[in-house]
């Protein structure tokens, strides 16, 4: 699933099928190779809030469900870095192009690829993401 189609679906919890927000943004460990946390932004437009990918139960073309009690969640600590839009770096500083799109495995939050305006970048190839770029191994 690429997260262009993920963005902006209502998140919903699977007992209640209360709406908690929309899919905002994913947090990244890129480092790992995986999503972490999911940002949700509240109804109307309300604050945004962490949701642990554990506490994901599934992501599906009209929703993401997750488990009922969902504990709060302050997130990953640190500054907040949104992957879209970010530039591309080899390790040596080689220009990669800038992000487009993530595709991941929807039941596991593992990064599959990065797409870029230069072309694709396995996700086994990230090593880190930062104010200034997401870094991958060079070729």
């Amino acid at each position: 699933m690429t997260f262009s189609e993920a963005r902006g679906l209502p998140v919903v919890t699977l007992g209640e099928a209360r709406e908690i927000g929309v899919l905002a943004s994913l947090a990244l460990d890129a480092a790992a190779g995986r999503i972490t946390h999911l940002r949700v932004t509240g109804p109307r437009g309300r604050k945004e809030t962490a949701v642990a990918w554990k506490a994901l139960h599934a992501v599906g073309p009209d929703a993401v469900l997750v488990e009922s009690a969902v504990p709060p969640d302050p997130g990953p600590s640190g500054p907040r870095h949104e992957v879209l839009g970010r530039r591309v770096l080899s390790e040596e500083g080689d220009e990669r192009g800038t992000v487009q799109d993530l595709v991941f495995d929807p039941s596991t939050g593992r990064v599959e690829k990065v797409v870029t305006t230069l072309g694709e970048v396995a996700g086994d190839r990230l090593l880190g993401l930062g104010d200034h770029a997401l870094v991958v191994r060079a070729d």
